[in-house]
């Protein structure tokens, strides 16, 4: 099959396909005498395998590692059990920020009870407030552990200022 077959059999993008190539994470794909790339059902197994792994949240690193013992199936999977274990550790770790995270977000919310004027919001008020006592803190070390990339504010939900 070729790239977009492959992208339409694992619903992966074609450019997402050619990163997991350049990373090292998919074999190469052989080649048609006119040059294109021509995958197997093995190339489609192995991206389902990257896939479930990105939506584990685990890092392209990690799936490097975990790919490397499922291609060497006679070696012991003890660091196999330590980088999941670490990776659990992580997501504790994210849902312990999260849960500030929103715990912060709904004392924001709480701040605006009425549909009010922008000038009288009080979230507005609160994240001004809070910003600039951010900025009064010392610099040294990071203040914010959100986890970046966990929401996207898409065009279609932003509110429109007619």
């Amino acid at each position: 099959m070729k790239i977009g077959d492959l992208a339409k059999a694992t619903g992966t993008q074609v450019e997402t396909i050619r990163h997991y190539e350049r990373k090292g994470l998919l074999p190469d794909a052989g080649r048609t005498e006119s040059n294109y790339r021509v995958y197997a059902d093995a190339h489609v197994r192995r991206l389902g395998f990257i896939r479930h792994c990105r939506s584990l949240d685990m890092t392209l690193g990690e799936i490097r590692t975990l790919l490397r013992f499922k291609d060497a199936p006679e070696v012991n999977c003890e660091e196999v059990n330590t980088l999941l274990d670490e990776h659990i550790k992580h997501v504790s770790t994210r849902i312990k920020e999260l849960r500030a995270l929103q715990t912060e977000l709904k004392k924001l919310r709480s701040q605006c009870s009425a549909v009010l004027d922008t000038a009288a919001c009080g979230i507005l008020t609160g994240l001004d407030k809070a910003a600039r006592e951010r900025d009064m803190r010392p610099q040294d070390k990071p203040e914010s552990n959100h986890v970046h990339g966990t929401h996207v504010l898409t065009a279609a939900r932003l509110p429109s200022f007619r």
